[in-house]
C-alpha cells in the first residue's frame, strides 16, 4: 500500500464535481441558481442535445468584474455568506464549488459585465485548466457556457441517459426554480426548439397561481385549492390538487423550503398523511407547497445537492402541512376534478364524429327488401335499457289517483328548487347504480355506492373523534375462523377495533367471536367484514402508521354499510343522498379515492350534438 499523499488539484475538483454535478441537469441547476442569486429578472437557457453538447445560461443580474471572475472559478470562493454563518443562508448557493466543479469536467466559459464598466470580461476553463480573464463586449449581466460535459470522463458519460431524457431532466429543473420565483422571466430552448417561455408575474393579483398555471397547466391551477396558513414562525403557501386529480408517482409533488426545491421524505410523508383516506392505494396527489421558516430553525447544509433539509422542530412543520391540507379538504372535498368528465366527453366526441361520417348514407336510403324493412322497424322501436325514470320506479298501468298527482306536483316543485343546488335534482337512476341529476347549467352523474361510502365514513370519523360510535348487539354472536396471520393482526388491533364499534374477542384457537358491530351499518355480514379488515391489516403490515391503518379500516367498514350497487332508490332517497353529499366533507371522492360524481355542462352536451 502506498504512503499517504495529497491528491492533485484536478482530481480533487473531479471528486467535488462527482458530488455536485451528476448530469447536465445538475450543472444547469447550479447556473440558474447563481443567476437568481445575482438578482436577475430575466434568464435565458439554451441547451443542445439535452445538455450533452452544450448548456448556456444568460442573465441580466449584477455581473462580475475581472477580479471577481478570477475568484469565482476557484474552490470555496463565494459571495453568499457575508456573515460567515451557515445558519443564515439567504441564497440558493453558498459553497463556492459549482463553477470550479463544472470547469473540472467540461469546457467552461464565463462572460460578465457590471453596470459601471464599459465592457465586460471573459474567463475560460478547459477541464481544470484556468486561463486569465480578457476583455469582451457584453451586456450587463452574466453568460455561462458549458461545452462537452464529461467528454474527457467516459466512465461518467456512459451512465447518462438518452438526449431526450436528459433534456426532460433539465426542463424539470427550470420548472422547479421558476415556480418559486414568479417575478423572474424564463426562456428555455433545447436544440433550437423553445420548450418554455414564462413571463414575469409582477403586477398580477395572484402571481403564484398565475406562474403555476404557466408551468403546471391551467387545468390544475383552476381546480386546485389555495393554501395560506401560519403556525408559530412557519408559513405555508401553495396549491393542492383535489384528491380525484392524482398520479402514480410523487413526481408531481413539488415542495419548497424558503424557495429552495427539496425532495424530503418527511415532508412527502406529511402530505400523504393529510390525504390518507381520500386517495387510492399507490396514488399520489398533485401539490405545490411553499414553506417559509426562520433561517435559524432550518439547516439546508445536510446534502451535497441541497435537496434535503433538517428542521429544528419537524413536528410543527408536519402539523402545519397536515392540518392545512385536511382543513382545505373538509371545505372543498365536495368538489371533484373535471378530468373524468372531460375524458368521457372526448370519447363521446370521437364516437359522434364517427357517426357523422356515415350520415350521408341515411339521407337517401336505398330500396330495401322485406327482411331489411323488418330490421328497420326493429331499430325504430325503443331499446331496453337499464335506465329507470322516476315514473318507471313507482307507477303502473293504472291511472294516477288525485293524491298521487298532488304528490308528483310536490316532487316537481322540490326538484325545481333542488336544481339550484350544487348537485342538482335527481331525475333518474341508471343501471341501478348511477343517479342522473339535473342542475341549472348541466347534468351530474353520481355513483350511489361510492357516495354513500364516503357519507358513512365521515360520520364514523366524527363519532370516533367524540368517542360516540354507537354499536348494535348481535342476536347471535358470530364465530369466525381466520388464518394465523390474519388472526394475529386482528388480535393486535382489538382495542382500536373496539373503538370503531367492532366488539371482538378471541375464541379458542384460530377463531374470534364478534358480539357487536357499528349501529350505523345496519344489518351487515360480520363474516365478510372481519375477513376484509383482516386482509387489509395483513396487507398494510408495518408499512403505514397506526393513523393510516385506522383510516383504511374505517374505509373497509364504511364500504360494507353503504348503499349497494343494484339497489333501486326512490326519488326522495336519491335527493336525500345528494343533499347529504353537499354538506359532508370529502364527499367528492369515495373512501378508495375514486370520484363520486362527474359533472357535464349543458354547453358540452350541446357541443356533442353539433349545436355549438
Amino acid at each position: 500500500m502506498s504512503r499517504i499523499r495529497l491528491l492533485p488539484s484536478n482530481l480533487v475538483d473531479q471528486i467535488a464535481a462527482g458530488e455536485v454535478i451528476e448530469r447536465p441537469a445538475s450543472a444547469l441547476k447550479e447556473l440558474v441558481e447563481n443567476a437568481l442569486d445575482a438578482g436577475a429578472t430575466q434568464i435565458i437557457i439554451v441547451i443542445k442535445d439535452g445538455g450533452l453538447s452544450s448548456i448556456s445560461v444568460s442573465d441580466n443580474g449584477c455581473g462580475m468584474n475581472a477580479d471577481e471572475l478570477s475568484l469565482a472559478v476557484k474552490r470555496h470562493a463565494t459571495s453568499k455568506l457575508p456573515a460567515g454563518n451557515l445558519f443564515d443562508i439567504k441564497s440558493f448557493g453558498f459553497r463556492g464549488e459549482a463553477l470550479p466543479s463544472i470547469g473540472a469536467v467540461s469546457d467552461l466559459e464565463i462572460s460578465s459585465r457590471v453596470e459601471t464598466l464599459e465592457h465586460g470580461w471573459r474567463i475560460r476553463i478547459e477541464h481544470g485548466n484556468i486561463y486569465s480573464p480578457e476583455p469582451v463586449a457584453s451586456a450587463v449581466g452574466t453568460k455561462v457556457s458549458i461545452m462537452d460535459l464529461f467528454d474527457k470522463i467516459p466512465a461518467r458519460r456512459k451512465f447518462l441517459k438518452t438526449k431526450r431524457t436528459e433534456a426532460g431532466q433539465c426542463l424539470e429543473v427550470v420548472k422547479q426554480l421558476a415556480m418559486a420565483t414568479p417575478d423572474v422571466s424564463f426562456i428555455f430552448t433545447d436544440t433550437g426548439k423553445t420548450l418554455l417561455n414564462l413571463p414575469a408575474r409582477i403586477d398580477n393579483s395572484s402571481p403564484i397561481r398565475d406562474r403555476l398555471s404557466d408551468v403546471v397547466g391551467h387545468v390544475f391551477a383552476k381546480e386546485a385549492v389555495m393554501l395560506d396558513a401560519q403556525k408559530d414562525e412557519c408559513g405555508l403557501l401553495g396549491l393542492m390538487g383535489l384528491p380525484t386529480m392524482n398520479r402514480p408517482t410523487t413526481q408531481h409533488m413539488s415542495i419548497f423550503v424558503n424557495q429552495r426545491p427539496v425532495k424530503d421524505k418527511q415532508l412527502i410523508g406529511a402530505v400523504r398523511a393529510a390525504y390518507s383516506d381520500t386517495l387510492p392505494k399507490g396514488r399520489y396527489p398533485i401539490v405545490i407547497l411553499f414553506i417559509s421558516v426562520s433561517l435559524k430553525n432550518v439547516d439546508v447544509n445536510v446534502h451535497p445537492a441541497k435537496s434535503e433539509v433538517r428542521f429544528s422542530d419537524p413536528g410543527t412543520i408536519r402539523s402545519l402541512i397536515v392540518g392545512s391540507i385536511q382543513s382545505a379538504l373538509r371545505e372543498s372535498g365536495i368538489y371533484a376534478t373535471a378530468e373524468g368528465a372531460q375524458n368521457t366527453l372526448n370519447r363521446l366526441a370521437v364516437s359522434a364524429r364517427g357517426l357523422n361520417l356515415g350520415r350521408a348514407s341515411y339521407l337517401n336510403p336505398p330500396q330495401s327488401n322485406a327482411s331489411e324493412l323488418k330490421n328497420a322497424e326493429y331499430l325504430q322501436r325503443p331499446a331496453a335499457t337499464g335506465f329507470l325514470s322516476s315514473s318507471d320506479m313507482f307507477s303502473d298501468s293504472l291511472p294516477l289517483a288525485k293524491t298521487e298527482e298532488k304528490q308528483i306536483d310536490s316532487e316537481t316543485k322540490d326538484n325545481l328548487e333542488f336544481a339550484e343546488n350544487l348537485l342538482g335534482a335527481a331525475r333518474a337512476q341508471y343501471h341501478k347504480n348511477y343517479i342522473i341529476s339535473e342542475t341549472k347549467d348541466g347534468i351530474v352523474i353520481i355513483d350511489q355506492h361510492a357516495a354513500h361510502e364516503r357519507l358513512i365514513m365521515e360520520k364514523m370519523k366524527a363519532d370516533l373523534a367524540l368517542n360516540t360510535i354507537k354499536t348494535q348487539l348481535l342476536l347471535l354472536p358470530e364465530i369466525i375462523s381466520l388464518a394465523p396471520e390474519q388472526l394475529e393482526k386482528i388480535k393486535h388491533h382489538l382495542e382500536h377495533l373496539n373503538k370503531l364499534g367492532l366488539v371482538i374477542e378471541a375464541f379458542g384457537e384460530g377463531a374470534i367471536i364478534v358480539r357487536e358491530t357499528p349501529a350505523l351499518l345496519g344489518e351487515v355480514n360480520a363474516q365478510e367484514l372481519i375477513k376484509d379488515i383482516a386482509d387489509e391489516l395483513v396487507h398494510l403490515s408495518n408499512s403505514t402508521s397506526l393513523e393510516d391503518k385506522i383510516s383504511y379500516v374505517l374505509a373497509t367498514i364504511s364500504c360494507h354499510g353503504s348503499v349497494r350497487s343494484g339497489r333501486v332508490l326512490s326519488v326522495a332517497e336519491m335527493n336525500q343522498l345528494l343533499r347529504d353529499m353537499e354538506v359532508t366533507p370529502n364527499s367528492g371522492q369515495c373512501n378508495h379515492g375514486r370520484p363520486t360524481y362527474i359533472r357535464i355542462s349543458l354547453s358540452d352536451v350541446e357541443r356533442l350534438f353539433g349545436r355549438r
